[in-house]
């Protein structure tokens, strides 16, 4: 669905799931402020589930303070996020952390361990929860690296010893291995060219379609969005403003959409003087 962006009526820019299926996770008025800075003003979005769902948007915007919000790191002042139809703001902690073992995710900038040789890293979290025995967990990462092709042998290094491009890719070995039904993505292509970026992209894409799994990420990088998403959705001045195929990006006829995803300095979108 599409459509211009609105003011104050945020119901008009709801995003429905695909035909009749219930969405994996669904945010109604989600809302968070740090102070005086309204950083989330009401944001209803659908991510389906098995589909890969881009949030775009301007720094600041609210990106990463939603996956927060969804991952639980940030408590919203307003609203609901329900996952498989349960409002997880409204479970018990033990109910929230099983909800939890069940997503992955790829941080920015890697965020490996530097004490921990690759293997370590990439079973950090099957270990921690004792899921998993020290002895299985080596061919488990191996499986892992490979899957996002990387030789066994890489699980013996450590992070010092990698490029920023396969850093990035343990960081994603360490985000399938625990095989989660969602995956976050934050920013997957940041530091990378243009062909490496395109490489994780392929992986990703590779990735979350071998688990079926719902993927979620954040990105301003529009050839990335283009790549990984199925769906997209546009944050801007705290709500969701559009959403509609990936494949349609800068060619929306949201004139806000466009604007963005085409880099253009004239349009809609201006940048605010700070006071």
């Amino acid at each position: 669905m599409s459509g211009a962006a609105s003011d104050r009526a945020p119901e008009r820019n709801v995003d429905r799931t695909p035909g009749d299926a219930a969405p994996k996770i669904r945010l109604r008025g989600l809302r968070k402020a740090f102070g005086e800075k309204v950083v989330l003003d009401g944001v209803d979005l659908d991510i389906p589930a098995g589909r890969s769902t881009v949030i775009l948007g301007g720094s600041g915007s609210g990106k990463s303070v939603t996956i927060k919000c969804i991952l639980g790191l940030i408590v919203p002042d307003a609203g609901t996020i329900e996952v498989d139809g349960r409002d997880i703001l409204a479970m018990s902690a033990r109910e929230r952390a099983a909800i939890l073992d069940r997503t992955g995710m790829l941080f920015q900038n890697g965020a490996l361990f530097d004490s921990l040789p690759v293997w370590e890293n990439v079973c950090f979290k099957l270990l921690a929860q004792r899921r998993i025995a020290r002895t299985a967990a080596r061919d488990k990462a191996a499986e892992a690296l490979e899957a996002v092709g990387l030789a066994a042998s890489v699980g013996d290094m450590s992070p010092a010893e990698l490029s920023g491009g396969m850093q990035k890719r343990v960081g994603l070995a360490r985000a399938i291995a625990s095989e989660p039904e969602i995956l976050f993505f934050d920013e997957p292509t940041t530091g990378l060219d243009p062909i490496m970026g395109a490489v994780i992209d392929g992986l990703i894409v590779d990735c979350v379609r071998r688990l079926g799994a719902t993927a979620v990420s954040i990105t301003h990088d529009m050839a990335s969005a283009r790549r990984i998403g199925d769906r997209a959705a546009m944050l801007h001045k705290g709500r969701i403003v559009w959403t509609g195929p990936a494949g349609d990006l800068g060619e929306t006829g949201n004139a806000m959409v466009d604007q963005f995803a085409r880099g253009e300095r004239e349009g809609p979108i201006q940048m605010e003087l700070r006071r």
